[in-house]
């Protein structure tokens, strides 16, 4: 990927992330990047396939936040390691975008957590849950509305929420 290229997708990232998807045109990335319109078109057709390029990246991204992760042996580890998750994010631009793409399921790539979703279910399964599937779900749901909150509010007492958190699945 050229610098040029590059530049372009932090510029449309940054854009997506604060104004909305819809609410970012090309000529104002274009603009914001220092490149013409038809330069971005010419490397990403369109709007949707800058946003594309941009997943592309994100999941690289999501892999690397998970990866080690879940490449624990140790179900404990396993489980502090994604409820810690959302205290741990970098990329902020990136996952803002992600989480505002949630609510359009035509854009969202559900597969990014799928290996959570497969990870945490064994994590029950070995820990002798009564119901790992309904308990992955929990978890699942807790991760998300924990980003949602971080991303969004970014409360002062990230500490104390995470000890709670690990307490509850008595990790801390």
């Amino acid at each position: 990927m050229t610098e040029k290229q590059q530049r372009i997708l932090e510029v449309a990232l940054r854009m997506f992330a604060e104004h909305g998807y819809d609410g970012t045109s090309t000529s104002k990335i274009a603009r914001e990047a220092g490149v013409s319109e038809g330069l971005i078109f010419r490397h990403f057709s369109n709007k949707e396939g800058l946003l594309n390029a941009i997943m592309e990246q994100g999941k690289q991204i999501a892999r690397a936040a998970y990866g080690p992760v879940l490449e624990q042996t140790d179900p404990r580890a396993v489980l502090r390691g994604v409820l810690e998750l959302p205290f741990n994010m970098q990329e902020h631009h990136f996952w803002r975008l992600l989480y505002a793409l949630k609510w359009q399921t035509q854009v969202y790539d559900h597969s990014l957590s799928a290996p959570l979703k497969h990870a945490l279910l064994g994590v029950f399964t070995r820990l002798n849950y009564a119901d790992p599937e309904a308990e992955t779900e929990v978890v699942l749901a807790l991760i998300d509305g924990l980003a949602t909150a971080i991303i969004l509010r970014k409360p002062h007492n990230l500490q104390h929420m995470k000890q709670a958190i690990l307490e509850k699945y008595h990790l801390g």
